[in-house]
């Protein structure tokens, strides 16, 4: 039996025990967890119970940005070691399926995902996880930043599918925790300039503070008009559309130049409308994102280069005791908040 935060069922939340299987296998490790985010979708399991086809129908451990300490090394482990500060990407795929030798590991059908029903996620003090999905931290990455490594992925993922060329421009759409990891990746990856849109003046306010990264603030400006008149008219070279709402549709791809790209990162919760005639008008690009497949590493490395810093985007941490205080935080979505993480034991860095 192990301690964790457990979604019940919609809307109700507890810290309780759970059985969980904490056996050991050759190639796992066992790893007491020190710091976990809350993501956009464990709210969205926790406020609606299910996202698309996948329905929370029993109990379910939530938690899947996460970094922690090795504890203890199966017995063909060789490249990690007990003591070791670790990330952990948490979706494990089959390493046999078609998908997985495409390397698109991502959209394996067969992926075990931490808190995607029906798999437990990491929000309890230790976890079994395959060596394989296990990556050691720098010294000068934090468990914190560790813990953001995996929305950094999914940000890097996006601005590898848009395939950056040096000196491109681009505006992201949406400026909430995957928006702002998206604008640092597209700047990081070689764009000279990023604009990024959002209704919430005070998202933008964390967003605008980062040199090369221009704000839009959707709530007064007309989004297109300013890309237009910063681009003679012309547009950017790639849209990052990161909030999932149905009007974002339209900006990103007006707001996109003749031949460019427009990257679908947010997942709406209801189909949106697309006018699939204006892209070919255009002849763009479309390209979409699910999570991320062999990025984990890259990230790792982006991230103690210093040229991605994330901890500024940290609004607040709890500490496990008040799990279920923290994602009500999350859930009512304060204008300010970007990321919000939950410390499972004391930061021993």
């Amino acid at each position: 039996m192990a301690r964790a935060l457990v979604l019940e069922e919609k809307n109700l939340l507890s810290i309780r025990d759970i059985d969980l299987d904490q056996s050991l296998r050759p190639n796992d490790v066992r790893i007491q967890i020190v710091t976990v985010g809350i993501c956009g979708s464990d709210v969205h399991y926790y406020t609606h119970g299910r996202i698309g086809p996948f329905v929370v129908e029993a109990p379910m451990v939530l938690g899947h940005e996460a970094s922690g300490i090795v504890r203890e090394i199966g017995a063909e482990v060789t490249h990690l070691a007990v003591g070791d500060r670790v990330c952990m990407e948490p979706g494990v795929p089959n390493l046999a399926s078609r998908a997985s030798k495409l390397g698109i590991y991502n959209v394996d059908p067969d992926v075990s995902f931490w808190a995607t029903p029906p798999v437990h996620g990491c929000l309890t003090p230790e976890v079994i996880h395959p060596a394989a999905f296990t990556y050691k931290l720098p010294d000068n990455v934090s468990f914190a930043e560790g813990a953001m490594v995996e929305p950094l992925a999914i940000g890097m993922q996006a601005a590898t599918r848009a395939a950056i060329k040096p000196g491109d421009t681009a505006l992201v759409i949406g400026a909430g925790p995957i928006g702002v990891v998206t604008a640092l990746s597209a700047l990081a990856g070689g764009c000279s300039r990023v604009y990024i849109s959002d209704i919430v003046a005070d998202k933008l306010s964390v967003a605008g503070a980062v040199p090369g990264l221009h704000a839009i603030d959707a709530g007064r400006d007309d989004v297109t008009g300013v890309i237009k008149s910063a681009t003679e008219g012309w547009g950017v070279d790639i849209v990052f559309e990161c909030a999932g709402v149905a009007p974002a549709y339209p900006v990103a791809l007006d707001a996109v130049r003749p031949g460019g790209c427009v990257v679908f990162v947010g997942m709406p919760v209801a189909p949106v409308p697309i006018d699939i005639t204006s892209a070919q008008a255009k002849e763009l690009r479309l390209e979409t994102v699910f999570r991320y497949a062999n990025i984990y590493e890259r990230a790792i490395e982006l991230l103690a280069s210093g040229k991605i810093d994330l901890a500024p985007l940290i609004s607040a941490t709890y500490p496990f005791d008040q799990s279920i205080e923290a994602f009500d935080r999350a859930v009512s979505a304060r204008p300010t908040d970007i990321k919000i993480q939950i410390s499972m034991a004391e930061d021993p860095a």
